[in-house]
């Protein structure tokens, strides 16, 4: 079944569910994302993601600042279409704008709601440990990810995920998800299913501060923060004064260390290097010890701790922080 959509996206998130809809023989009228931003220091436009998949398919652009400004409105309209596929847009859209096609406006939400309202649900997962996560295809209405759950695709999180390879995966979910949720929608085959309100969970948008390591809470909690901060905004410390990103790091075990190293982990405040090796250095944490493999120092590039201990003297008993 070939459906006309307008398609509403921004990110890299975006484009795959783009893609997906146009393989699989669907008419897209036009694409709204949001304005060129500049960027670098000759402040040159640069087209969203999104923009530019369009343009590569000579499919309309449009970009209004508001979408609920009534000229955007207006313009929207000369563009009709079955349904609004929405992806990681970036604006809230009013009820004129969700009433105008008619099968309703769908959103590709990167989390199995009523978990993970809001932004940013991709990186929490990991940072909250979840075993499993997925997409959810949506009825919107008006508020803010609380519309009826129409479809879902589940996937279980590597032990090593970050919030880019999740970042990822689920692009490609959601781009399988929509394909498979739209023609099923359009024969009334889907049965709305209300969200359940006491169940729902919320996330605040990241923040460079947010990767601030605190080596007072355990080695478990910053691993996971490591992982799921990966790769922006990434997690941090500090070392000689100077801030040291934290790329990758692994949980230790006390079998790891001698009678003397598990003395200074009884005794020593979190923070502290408790060893170094050859290729990673643990440092102590509120419970338990973190290796720390690899790392990226202020005004250097990414690298292997072991390429980071060529260069720096790191010692049993300095502080991070």
């Amino acid at each position: 079944m070939r459906l006309k959509i307008v398609f509403m996206g921004t990110p890299d998130f975006a484009v795959g569910a783009l893609e997906a809809l146009i393989n699989a023989g669907h008419e897209i009228v036009a694409v709204v994302t949001q304005p060129d931003k500049a960027k670098g220091r000759s402040d040159k436009l640069v087209f969203s993601p999104v923009k530019e998949c369009a343009v590569a398919h000579n499919i309309p652009v449009l970009q209004p600042v508001r979408i609920k400004r009534p000229e955007a409105v207006e313009e929207l309209k000369q563009y009709p279409a079955d349904v609004f596929v929405v992806a990681a847009f970036g604006q809230i859209l009013s009820k004129e704008i969700l009433d105008m096609p008619r099968l309703g406006c769908l959103n590709i939400h990167a989390s199995l709601l009523p978990k993970y309202r809001g932004s940013s649900p991709i990186q929490w997962a990991v940072i909250n440990g979840e075993e499993k996560t997925g997409v959810t295809i949506m009825q919107m209405n008006e508020g803010l990810d609380t519309g009826d759950i129409l479809y879902t695709k589940e996937i279980l999180l590597d032990k090593k995920e970050t919030g880019e390879s999740l970042f990822d995966r689920l692009a490609v979910l959601g781009a399988e998800a929509i394909v498979e949720a739209l023609p099923l929608l359009a024969e009334g085959k889907l049965t709305p299913i209300p969200q359940k309100e006491e169940e729902a969970t919320h996330t605040i948008m990241l923040n460079k501060t947010m990767g601030c390591m605190d080596f007072k809470k355990s080695a478990a909690e910053l691993e996971r923060l490591v992982r799921g901060l990966n790769s922006w905004p990434s997690a941090y410390t500090y070392f000689s004064g100077k801030q040291l990103k934290v790329w990758e790091s692994d949980l230790a075990s006390l079998e790891e260390f001698s009678e003397e190293e598990k003395s200074l982990i009884k005794e020593a405040m979190p923070g502290t290097i408790i060893k170094v090796e050859k290729n990673r250095f643990a440092v102590l944490c509120g419970e338990g010890v973190l290796w720390i493999t690899s790392l990226q120092l202020e005004g250097k590039k990414r690298m292997a701790t072991h390429d980071f201990l060529l260069g720096n003297v790191v010692e049993r008993g300095m502080i991070l922080g």
